[in-house]
């Protein structure tokens, strides 16, 4: 299996399993026995800065087309499941959203969950966010988070504790881009957006995603609100399988759960 196809067909349900696995553990293994291993090394030799994407103020490390890793199987790479280096649609139209109203997070605390590539954080910080937390659990991530921050000459934090079912009371935005990528694990989210939100009232939850099944089926749904939509560029159709629309949600608890 190579990673294009991974990418294409991620919102396959034993591919997402795969990615629900690697939001329930520590991964560690993104060295294959090599103690030497840098991720920085890594990401420069198999990724390229691009900005052929639907935010293109935003530079970003992404394996495309025109890189080894992205014909090759898994056997041949030292990460074990490289998300962060691909831009998914549901932070691509979050990202857009928030280069587009930067008022949403304007002198404000900023926290982007399972935040991969970075994007959403990069943006948040652009558009004159106090502060900014990018988290993902995955420590080769958080290289390529601070990698592209630096690439686009801004400041944040970075964080691989895996923060899905904390009780979060000093951020006043909080991004989940992609997210809803399989049932359960919407199921997972759900839970602790509800808690977060009983702790944390005041804060403004942001979600985009482009329409999965795994969203537009489960019970969150209903207490969701659209506050924007976007057409997929050629490329992020392309290269996901036909989705075409990009939604972007707030949460919103005092709606009624169906």
């Amino acid at each position: 299996m190579n990673y294009a196809f991974t990418y294409k067909m991620y919102f396959k349900a034993n591919l997402l399993y795969q990615r629900l696995n690697l939001l329930f553990r520590r991964c560690h293994s993104e060295r294959r026995d090599n103690p030497s291993f840098d991720p920085i090394k890594f990401i420069q030799g198999n990724t390229e800065i691009s900005t052929n994407h639907m935010t293109p103020e935003i530079k970003l490390h992404l394996i495309t087309p025109r890189c080894a890793l992205w014909d090759s199987g898994a056997d041949q790479c030292l990460v074990s499941d490289p998300f962060w280096a691909f831009y998914w649609p549901g932070g691509q139209v979050l990202t857009r959203y928030i280069l587009d109203h930067g008022s949403v997070v304007k002198d404000k605390s900023v926290l982007d969950v399972g935040s991969g590539c970075g994007a959403s954080a990069i943006a948040a910080a652009m558009r004159g966010a106090r502060r900014v937390l990018a988290n993902d659990i995955d420590p080769v991530a958080a290289a390529a988070m601070k990698m592209n921050a630096k690439l686009n000459s801004v400041n944040l934090e970075t964080s691989t504790d895996n923060l899905i079912g904390e009780g979060l009371h000093q951020w006043d935005v909080v991004f989940l881009g992609d997210m809803f990528y399989d049932e359960e694990f919407a199921s997972t989210v759900s839970d602790w957006l509800k808690t977060l939100k009983q702790s944390n009232s005041s804060c403004q939850i942001l979600i985009g995603d482009p329409g999965r099944f795994s969203l537009e089926e489960h019970p969150v749904k209903s207490l969701l609100f659209r506050v924007a939509e976007y057409e997929l560029d050629e490329v992020c159709r392309r290269e996901n399988n036909g989705l075409t629309l990009g939604g972007v949600w707030a949460y919103d608890p005092t709606r009624t759960m169906k």
